[in-house]
């Protein structure tokens, strides 16, 4: 369904082009178009009563697309100076950054586009976007009231280039017929890592193809982004503080170990090689526990699962997830006009009232706090079970991703040290040495 397809080609970001093809288009971008002059107010001098058109890029498929546009007619009614021409800007979303970055090189390029988190090092980095830093310090733009993590997400090297477009997190939610019929107490917010390893021994069945647990092996973000938590709750860090690999410390070697022994040891864990098999099995009663986001909420209500959400199983009671927040972001194209409305247009569409129809309606979490007690968001949970427990969980959300621009160089590696050692084929210190080794060439590059 639409929420769904949304959201799995979110998860391949950062990983559908190679870190070769990446550098060359954004070596293209630097070197045949020139960047644009941030030492001012890219708004400054805005008139509010020019006419000006600017250009959205959603990222958006069909359904979605079809909301956006609704929304820009009715921004253009309460704002008749400002036409928002809106389009989806490429095939998938995958291939916005492509388009992007060949923009950034013809001068053809949006002033608003959505964009994965963990592109915002590389937009950043092109020259090409506006510096919100100072903008989003006016309390009408209510910066405070979006989730610290996506916030930063949107602040690459604390340059503020965009506002966060969606807020979600990974939890774990588990298949209560599965449960049942195993005769198993189901999950609590309170569940180590160990309680989670033994229930998905006691409910893998191979006989009859029934997994415990599940996890993506194909190397993507998705399959890097779910070792995170496991790093952080061990006190480990990606990065650290000059910015190197941190991930094969002694914290990230238990934390791979973890899976290791699920998957290798147990073999309670079904290895999904393409991102997008495991979320079907387990609406099919095949696997009992997945560690996922709000975005299966829709899936899971339409295919009429009987299922449950609860943190993220925890080391030493630190229960900590990531969250992978999108991103709408602001380009600059010397002109105060546009600049401006599109800030106008932005500070609208993520306001409480506009953000209710436009997350909600697509699938997603509120992007703001003040929109928990708004009928819209108890009506959404009524529909969807566990969305209170999601938007609860943003609290456990405390890091983000590195925002730099070798993120998906590095999350490649990790990727490939992952699927790895859940395939047997490697351990945990050898896998992420190697993976480190790699990722500080990238760095460095």
């Amino acid at each position: 369904m639409l929420r769904s397809r949304i959201h799995r080609r979110r998860l391949r970001a950062g990983t559908a082009l190679t870190t070769v093809v990446l550098t060359a288009l954004f070596a293209t971008a630097c070197t045949g178009g020139k960047a644009v002059d941030d030492t001012k107010d890219a708004a400054a001098g805005y008139d509010p009563n020019v006419d000006v058109t600017i250009t959205w890029w959603t990222g958006q498929s069909a359904d979605a697309e079809t909301l956006a546009e609704k929304l820009a007619g009715e921004f253009h009614a309460a704002h008749p100076h400002i036409t928002v021409n809106t389009s989806a800007g490429a095939a998938t979303t995958d291939d916005l950054l492509t388009k992007l970055s060949a923009g950034f090189a013809s001068g053809d390029y949006p002033d608003i586009s959505y964009a994965y988190g963990s592109w915002a090092g590389e937009l950043a980095a092109s020259g090409k976007t506006q510096n919100l830093t100072d903008w989003v310090k006016d309390p009408s733009v209510a910066w405070n009231e979006i989730p610290p993590a996506a916030r930063t997400t949107a602040s690459p090297g604390g340059r503020v280039i965009g506002i966060p477009s969606l807020v979600d997190n990974l939890a774990l939610i588990y298949n209560k017929t599965l449960f049942d019929k195993a005769h198993l107490a189901y999950p609590t917010n309170d569940w180590s890592w160990d309680d989670f390893r033994s229930a998905a021994k006691a409910l893998t069945d191979t006989a009859h193809n029934v997994y415990g647990t599940a996890y993506s092996v194909s190397g993507s973000e998705d399959t890097t982004w779910h070792l995170w938590p496991l790093l952080w709750q061990h006190g480990g860090a990606i990065l650290d503080t000059k910015g190197q690999p941190a991930f094969n410390s002694d914290a990230g070697v238990a934390a791979l170990e973890t899976l290791r022994q699920i998957a290798v040891d147990d073999k309670s864990m079904y290895l999904d090689q393409t991102d997008e098999k495991y979320p079907e099995l387990f609406n099919n009663n095949r696997i009992g526990m997945m560690l996922s986001g709000p975005w299966s909420l829709y899936d899971m209500a339409d295919a009429h699962v009987n299922y449950g959400v609860v943190y993220l199983p925890g080391f030493n009671g630190d229960h900590e997830t990531i969250s992978g927040p999108d991103v709408w972001v602001l380009f600059n194209h010397s002109d105060a006009n546009r600049a401006g409305a599109s800030r106008a247009f932005l500070q609208w569409l993520t306001s409480k009232d506009i953000d209710l129809r436009w997350n909600l309606g697509n699938g997603n979490l509120p992007l703001r706090s003040s929109e928990e007690n708004t009928k819209e968001f108890t009506d959404y949970c009524a529909q969807y079970p566990g969305a209170q427990t999601f938007f609860d969980n943003l609290a456990n959300a405390k890091q983000a991703r590195p925002t730099i621009e070798a993120y998906p160089e590095l999350s490649r590696y990790v990727g490939e040290a992952i699927s790895a050692v859940l395939q047997g084929a490697d351990d945990p210190k050898s896998a992420l040495d190697k993976a480190a080794q790699k990722s500080a060439v990238a760095l460095r590059s």
